[in-house]
Parts: structure tokens; sequence; C-alpha cells
């Protein structure tokens, strides 16, 4: 049995549709069924549910209240609860998928190099803290894991940077967003398509990157002149002083697609998936 936590979020949403569609059983827990902080609770839904497979999709992921008045719950979810998840994992004999951020690294890559798989992580940030203390303790405690590390997400089933622009562009001639923050999008689509990928034809345990591909550098700017491209909102281009942030943001987010793509995935890029997700029926 497959077992999903942070089923109600924007990438359980997503993963949940596409088992759905492929009439996948699984069982799914959010926060009201699962407390993953509890580690007695993990413990009795795992002895229910007996799951061969577990797709960790909670997370803390407010990267400024992680700073502050969030960075309790930020531990107590992105670390004590994923301890408790890689345990009970572990106990059981279950493959376990972490989901993972570029956060882990310092963001400070040259532009035009990407973050590799097995570069050494140094988070900037209280987030990315905790999301590398989690991958740590799934390495520690699981004897089957898949991390997926990933950046610049989007998709139908939460807040995200596309729903922020088109929400802006309403009462906005004008945008300003950032140009020196570089990266790559994420569709949660894709992401969940890899995340079955990987567990379905059973690749190689250990790290791994995915976002959507591109062929040339992407900003922040970019992305929302695509996502505005149909509308006569005119976006201008600005540096990251002008947006003053408690977490300090990567310059840097490109990740290396090239371990992701050799296990026969073939990874759209962000423009495609973009347009997809426009299209996306979402089921009743």
């Amino acid at each position: 049995m497959i077992l999903i936590t942070g089923a109600n979020g924007q990438l359980g949403t997503e993963l949940r549709y596409l088992l759905d569609e492929r009439d996948v059983d699984y069982v799914a827990t959010d926060v009201a069924q699962l407390d993953i902080t509890n580690a007695e609770q993990v413990n009795k839904v795992f002895a229910e549910v007996k799951p061969t497979l577990v797709y960790h999709c909670a997370a803390y992921t407010a990267v400024d209240k992680a700073e502050d008045e969030g960075k309790e719950l930020d531990y107590a979810i992105n670390v004590t609860g994923t301890e408790n998840i890689a345990k009970a994992a572990a106990a059981h004999d279950a493959t376990l998928v972490y989901i993972s951020t570029d956060y882990v690294f310092d963001g400070q890559k040259p532009v035009g190099e990407e973050w590799e798989v097995d570069d050494v992580p140094d988070p900037q940030t209280e987030y990315g803290r905790t999301k590398r203390l989690g991958e740590e303790l799934v390495e520690k405690y699981a004897k089957k894991f898949y991390i997926i590390r990933t950046a610049w997400v989007f998709g139908n089933y939460g807040a995200n940077f596309v729903f922020t622009m088109q929400k802006l562009a309403e009462s906005h001639d004008s945008l300003t967003v950032v140009n020196d923050q570089h990266g790559r999008p994420t569709w949660t689509r894709t992401l969940a398509e890899f995340m079955a990928h990987l567990t379905d034809n059973r690749k190689d345990f250990g790290y791994y990157h995915l976002s959507n591909d591109a062929t040339e550098d992407v900003t922040w700017y970019d992305f929302a002149v695509e996502i505005l491209k149909d509308t006569n909102v005119s976006v201008k281009p600005v540096d990251s002083s002008q947006f003053p942030a408690k977490a300090k943001r990567p310059l840097n987010s490109t990740m290396s697609l090239t371990k992701a793509k050799a296990t026969g995935f073939v990874i759209p890029t962000w423009q495609d998936a973009l347009k997809e997700f426009y299209h996306q029926e979402k089921p009743e």
C-alpha cells in the first residue's frame, strides 16, 4: 500500500489525482489524519496502513516565517516529522520518497552553472537548514529512499508564483519582478510523474534533482513575462534589493537534470509545462 503525507497540499493533491488517473490505491493523510510531529501517531498509522511506499509530501515551506515566528513549527515538521516518518518507513521496510529543495545549497553558484546532486549543501536560511536536516535523517534511518530536490514549484492546487502574478495583473498595469535570481520552474504534475517514475521502475535509490527543463537561463522576471504574455500588463525587471526579505533568497537555484534524465524520464520545458498547467482539467 502507498501512504501519502501532506496529501492536501499543492504537491500531495497533484499526486493523488495522478494516482487516481492510474487506478492506483493509496491512503491519503494530512494533518487532520496524521500529525507527523507525533511519533506515537505516526507509528499507529503505519501499523494500520502497513505501507510499502511512502510519498512524504508534508512540509513547512513558509521561508520567511521560518526565520522567526514559524521557526519552531518549521523544525517540528521538517526535522522531527521527517525523522518520525523515516524511522517508521524503515521499521516497515517501506521505500521513502522525500521532497527537498534547492535551499539546502548556498545559492551562490555563478549563473550558467548548475547544482549537482553531490554538491556540498550549505543552507543559508532556517527553512534550508531544516530541509537539509530532514535529508540527513532520511539517509540515517530509511533503508530505501529517494530524495528529490526541486525548486520554484507551481501547480493548480496551492498558492504559487503563477497565481500571484495573475492576481496582481488584475489590479496593476505594470509589475516589477526580480531579474537576478536564476532557476527553473517546476510544475507539480511533472514532479509527481517523476516520483512515480522512480518508484514504479525501481530506479537506483539516492538523491535526484528535478525541475522542468529550459533551453536558456531563466529568472523570475522571465517566468513572469511568460505568465503574463497574453495580457496588457508590462513587466519590469528589478534587482533583489528592491524586495527585502527575512530569508535570504538563492541567487542561483538552477539544478542539474542529468541524473533525472538518465533514468529515462522525459522532462518537459517549463514553457510547455505552463501551457499544460493552464489547460489542466481539475477533477470534481
